[in-house]
């Protein structure tokens, strides 16, 4: 018996419980509303610009804080582009002239009025809306057009009655033609139309949910005038915002790159010198010149370790049934005891290289060295720094370039973000500015390094020497000391100067080096001695840089007339649509 007392008072609850919220939502079901006449006028200066006033009588049944009206301001323009209606509110009144307070957004090529009606309760009440258009008639080279959308085909109640009517400058009276639409987007149902004096246009009948009243009218050549090609462009980039893009990142990127990435006047010109820098590895000269590690940088170093005695270059020739191949021996010929006047990355490279004994071959370096580089990379660029040749060394060039990227693209993802501005409503355009910024991103961000001014007056030298290799003379060559050539040959390839440097020596130097044993004929030539060097750099370089398919390691580089019928409901500009709240 308790029980059943019980699950009966659970049922009655429920059903209470039911009943209750039936009661408090019914008003909310029962609150209708429906647009009864939306009457529009509109006056058109002879610049083609537009004075709108909407007066929209709205019917409420049920209480209503208020209504919306949402007008599109962004449409397809020519050739990818967008074209934005710039729409300015002049006033929102009640039918007896009262300011109503409104707020107003735009966001996602919308312009969103969200209007305040006090006493919508029950009532009937009227909103005027009155705004500006400052490019609303488009201007084509045989005719000017006014393709007006009216009420907008996204009202999701019928208008009972739509009409609009719209003024022209006295100098076009007698001239215009009228067509106009109604029903839903796309419909080419004829609405009633007239021009007397002035275009007419009103809706035969009600126009359904979603359905609106649009008016198109013709207007002959020169009886508006088009504002100037300056004031157009104007409007164009203010409809594409995006352009703004490129100038953005020139701007800041120049700005980086005069606060930053400036070198200093060296106080100093050009000169032919007859050495490298003083206490300079080939490394760090070709460094210092491209302000970038370069492979050719790191082959160089083998080179010279080789030019120092460390290192002796045995050139293999593997002949098989067809074809042969060559591999490279490297020998090591001092113990690492006598190591003393290496830099860090030479004895990287030694290390690397001799890791497993006295002898390597390049082949069995294949997937092995690429390990290093980046080290090698760090360490050169950090001797250079400690030198003193750096205000903005690549490593801090690089972490500014990124900066400048953020600071370049960050306020327009905000932007768009927020809806405050559309930057894509445009793809094409959004695609080549965007190519055009990051090419100025690139370009600017490879010169934001820079020398101090030791680096600066370092690299007129190396300038000097690189003349010198280039342009001596074998009279002066035959007057320096023997070892000449093959003491600055990796400063040469460094700066790559290589062949120019061989073919200065061409017939001077006799004996070849004692470091490099090659496979080619017994007489020395400097050109091909330095073929068969350049040979070997290029399959090093190639295996230095070589990384096992699964490895995710950085190898270390970074380096006339009007057609009736011819419209719709829903053309032109104008539309959207409103609701209430």
């Amino acid at each position: 018996m308790r029980e059943n007392a019980r699950e009966s008072w659970r049922q009655a609850f429920r059903v209470s419980l039911v009943l209750l919220l039936l009661a408090l939502a019914a008003p909310a079901w029962a609150r209708s509303y429906r647009v009864s006449n939306f009457e529009s006028a509109v006056h058109v200066d002879e610049d083609g610009s537009a004075r709108i006033t909407e007066k929209i009588t709205f019917v409420f049944n049920g209480q209503f804080q208020g209504v919306y009206r949402v007008i599109p301001i962004d449409y397809p323009g020519p050739r990818g582009s967008n074209y934005s209606l710039f729409v300015k509110v002049d006033s929102i009144t009640d039918e007896n002239n009262a300011a109503l307070k409104y707020e107003k957004k735009t966001s996602k090529g919308f312009l969103n009025l969200k209007i305040y009606v006090p006493g919508a309760d029950n009532a009937t009440r009227t909103v005027n809306i009155e705004y500006s258009v400052t490019d609303a008639t488009k201007f084509f080279e045989d005719h000017d057009e006014f393709y007006w959308n009216v009420t907008g085909n996204d009202w999701a109640v019928p208008i009972d009655r739509a009409s609009v009517e719209v003024d022209f400058p006295a100098a076009t009276s007698g001239s215009l033609q009228v067509q106009a639409f109604q029903g839903v987007y796309g419909s080419s149902q004829h609405a009633e139309s007239s021009v007397e004096g002035s275009a007419a246009a009103a809706s035969a009948g009600r126009l359904p949910m979603r359905g609106g009243l649009t008016i198109d009218v013709y207007i002959p050549k020169d009886l508006l005038h088009q504002p100037g090609a300056l004031t157009r462009a104007g409007w164009f980039v203010r409809s594409n915002p995006v352009l703004s893009l490129p100038l953005w990142a020139f701007v800041v990127m120049f700005a980086l790159w005069w606060l930053k990435g400036r070198d200093p006047d060296p106080g100093m010109s050009v000169a032919p010198m007859y050495q490298p820098p003083d206490n300079m590895g080939p490394a760090e000269v070709g460094t210092l010149i491209d302000e970038n590690v370069a492979p050719r940088d790191i082959t160089s170093v083998l080179v010279d370790l080789a030019v120092r005695g460390y290192v002796k270059i045995v050139e293999v020739d593997h002949q098989g049934l067809i074809l042969h191949s060559k591999d490279y021996q490297f020998q090591l010929l001092k113990d690492r005891a006598s190591w003393t006047d290496l830099t860090d990355y030479e004895r990287a490279m030694l290390d690397r290289i001799f890791g497993g004994g006295q002898t390597a071959t390049l082949s069995e370096l294949r997937n092995h060295f690429y390990t290093v580089l980046p080290m090698m990379k760090n360490e050169i660029i950090g001797a250079l720094k400690q030198k003193g040749m750096y205000t903005v060394d690549p490593e801090s060039a690089h972490a500014y370039w990124v900066v400048g990227a953020i600071i370049v693209v960050g306020p327009y993802i905000a932007l768009q973000w927020g809806g405050i501005a559309d930057f894509v409503n445009s793809v094409g355009l959004t695609i080549v500015c965007a190519a055009i910024a990051a090419l100025m991103i690139f370009l600017f961000g490879r010169q934001l390094t820079a020398c101090s001014i030791q680096g600066a007056k370092t690299r007129v030298q190396i300038l000097g020497f690189q003349e010198f290799m280039n342009r001596v003379d074998a009279d002066r060559l035959k007057r320096m000391p023997p070892d000449t050539f093959e003491k600055f040959l990796p400063y040469a390839m460094a700066l790559g100067v290589e062949h120019r440097w061989a073919k200065n020596f061409e017939g001077i130097v006799q004996n070849p080096p004692t470091w490099y044993t090659g496979t080619g004929p017994g007489t020395f030539n400097s050109i091909f001695f330095v073929n068969s060097i350049g040979g070997m750099s290029h399959q090093a370089m190639q295996t230095f840089v070589s990384a096992p398919r699964a490895s995710s390691s950085s190898s270390g580089w970074s380096g006339g007339g009007f057609s009736s019928g011819g419209g719709f409901s829903g053309g032109g500009f104008g539309g959207g649509g409103g609701g209430a709240f």
